[in-house]
């Protein structure tokens, strides 16, 4: 048997060392394996379920919250934004309740308008080359917008004027100080000189989000040219809209941006329309056809032009769903949408990103003192120009699509007055008949009292919200063949926004229409029995017709019209005409709409 093992002071010391050295080895594996688990875990963690981020991922992750409308249209005052569902909706003073509500507890929010924020407008903004609008969607805190047709109504240097200030060429200043301008960047990315092929505003806007860029291309649909008035626009030309925002694309990732974002003043509608704010129903128009060709690389599609409202998730090109959204018209939605990105690869997460549409329900908010303090300031101009009685009518006189007006595919008194009232204008031309674009009628004229003026009484105000583009009317001849031809083209091109446009035409002139819509356009139209004051309309005689220098432009579609070469009498403004037609004829009945006789 072995003794008892003796160490001395040498071998305690060396069996100390070795000792430190096993559990300092121990260690550094211990580390090791931990390290390796962790990193597993970190991995693991990086590709898990979306559920995880708000906890395990908020340092990679980046949320921003995004506020838009569109077709705001100088709607400052609340009374003519309109109703969401019969419920009191829209209007400045509460569009501006409504983003500051939503902005509420989010760090980081961009507010954003895809266009039609300017012209069109009623009477309050309108009278005043829309300096109103602009001043409203300042404190509203307006950061981007994309140009709408209606942002080129009185042209290209009218707008960049309203972009950078200074008095009005015509009507000089309305206050001591020059208009100060957009604090907010109007973006047009396919409008381009023809010349140069230079933009007359910024293609886009970078916003630098916790380290994360977000780009945010802003344009007009391609057919603004045919939408406004010809003179303001010589020498631009109007791109297409997919081809523009995908051109861009890698202009905008060669510098490190990976979230997308477009403004487009182009849209669709639901099924049927208007439909539940918030939904996607059946969703047609040229918005699809859109969607469908721009790059994947474009994260969110924001629309307008329709004035109707939806949220949708499209697939792009590549299968994956992508936010498209509208947010109805003159402030009475907005839609929000939560763009999450992940800040190490720049890249938006669609798979957490969502949209919501907000009714701007005026009963539920109260109104936003700054802008009601700018429409004190401007009251006293616009009573002193607005509150004049030019004539009385007897009773309603509505556009198409009542309560809305928005149906600009039937036969309507509206359309029918103006163009008796232009006929009547230009009789001394030697009119024979006129024809009104159903668009460039903004508003009814309602019997009831409104503001203390009278029931019947048709203010300057009223009138001007009714008619407020401004446009000069025309008489010029043309074969019946021609009339026939303008007739057709009422059937708009497939693709647009709006399949079928009804002209107004004046009294005395009479039709059969037969059209067919399929898939929202208008694939056929038929034209017959068309007669003149008791006349079957002879297709080779000469016959005096007046429309708008609009129209008379080939706007809407209407190109016939443009090719008319014979010369053209001017007939003054159009809304002068309606104000001395209604100021000579008053009451003024509702006009029929059996002028047309549309054929099942």
């Amino acid at each position: 048997m072995s003794g008892p093992v003796v160490l001395n002071a040498g071998d305690l010391r060396s069996g100390r060392r070795r000792r430190i050295i096993a559990l300092f080895a121990a260690l550094v594996i211990a580390i090791a394996s931990l390290a390796a688990t962790a990193g597993s875990a970190s991995a693991n963690e990086e590709d898990d379920a979306e559920g995880w981020w708000p906890k395990h991922r908020k340092e990679k992750l980046v949320e921003l919250q995004i506020l838009a409308f569109n077709d705001y249209h100088g709607h400052v005052e609340a009374g003519t934004a309109g109703t969401v569902a019969g419920v009191a909706a829209g209007g400045g003073e509460y569009l501006s309740a409504k983003l500051k509500e939503l902005r509420k507890g989010h760090k980081t929010s961009v507010t954003v308008a895809a266009g039609d924020v300017i012209g069109g407008s009623p009477a309050f903004s309108g009278l005043f080359h829309d300096e109103p609008s602009v001043e409203t969607l300042n404190k509203m805190k307006l950061d981007i917008a994309s140009v709408g047709n209606h942002e080129f109504d009185e042209g290209v240097d009218e707008l960049l004027r309203m972009q950078n200030g200074g008095c009005h060429p015509v009507d000089g200043c309305y206050f001591d100080k020059p208009f100060k301008g957009a604090k907010f960047q109007w973006l047009a990315a396919n409008v381009v000189e023809t010349a140069t092929g230079e933009t007359p505003l910024p293609e886009y806007e970078i916003k630098k989000v916790r380290g994360v860029k977000v780009a945010f291309i802003g344009m007009t649909l391609e057919a603004t040219d045919t939408l406004v008035a010809a003179a303001g626009i010589q020498g631009y030309d109007f791109l297409d809209e997919a081809e523009t925002a995908n051109a861009l694309v890698p202009i905008l990732k060669a510098q490190g941006i990976e979230a997308i974002v477009v403004l487009l003043h182009e849209g669709g509608s639901q099924t049927p329309p208007p439909g539940d704010v918030d939904a996607c129903v059946g969703i047609s128009g040229p918005v699809v056809a859109i969607n469908d060709a721009l790059d994947p690389e474009i994260d969110v599609l924001i629309t307008g032009h329709t004035h109707l409202p939806y949220n949708c998730m499209l697939d792009d090109a590549d299968g994956h769903p992508r936010i498209v959204t509208s947010a109805y018209s003159f402030g009475r939605v907005v839609s929000e949408i939560h763009l999450v990105m992940d800040k190490r690869t720049k890249e938006v997460r669609r798979d957490l990103s969502y949209s919501e549409n907000h009714v701007v329900d005026q009963s539920q908010l109260t109104p936003d003192r700054k802008i009601t303090k700018i429409i004190s300031k401007w009251q006293p101009l616009v009573d002193a120009a607005g509150d004049i009685p030019v004539g009385t009518i007897t009773a309603d006189i509505n556009r198409g699509g009542d309560p809305t007006g928005s149906d600009r595919g039937v036969e309507s008194p509206a359309g029918n007055l103006v163009a008796d009232a232009q006929q009547w204008a230009t009789s001394a031309n030697g009119a024979d008949v006129a024809f009104m674009n159903p668009g460039g009628v903004r508003s009814d004229l309602t019997y009831a009292d409104s503001a203390g003026e009278g029931d019947g009484v048709v203010t300057f105000g009223e009138a001007f919200t009714f008619q407020p583009f401004g446009n000069t009317l025309v008489t010029f001849p043309m074969s019946g063949a021609e009339i026939v031809s303008v007739l057709e083209e009422q059937c708009q091109p497939a693709g647009s926004s709006r399949p079928f446009l009804h002209l107004g035409v004046s009294e005395g002139f009479t039709y059969d229409l037969a059209t067919t819509v399929a898939a929202g356009d208008c694939t056929s139209v038929t034209i017959s029995n068309v007669v003149l004051d008791g006349a079957p309309l002879n297709p080779t005689a000469t016959y005096n017709v007046t429309v708008n220098s609009f129209l008379a432009d080939g706007g809407d579609n209407f190109g016939t019209f443009a090719t008319i070469t014979a010369p053209r009498i001017d007939g003054g403004v159009d809304l002068q005409a309606l104000v001395n037609y209604l100021g000579t004829f008053g009451p003024v009945a509702p006009p029929s709409t059996d002028r047309v006789n549309e054929l099942p």
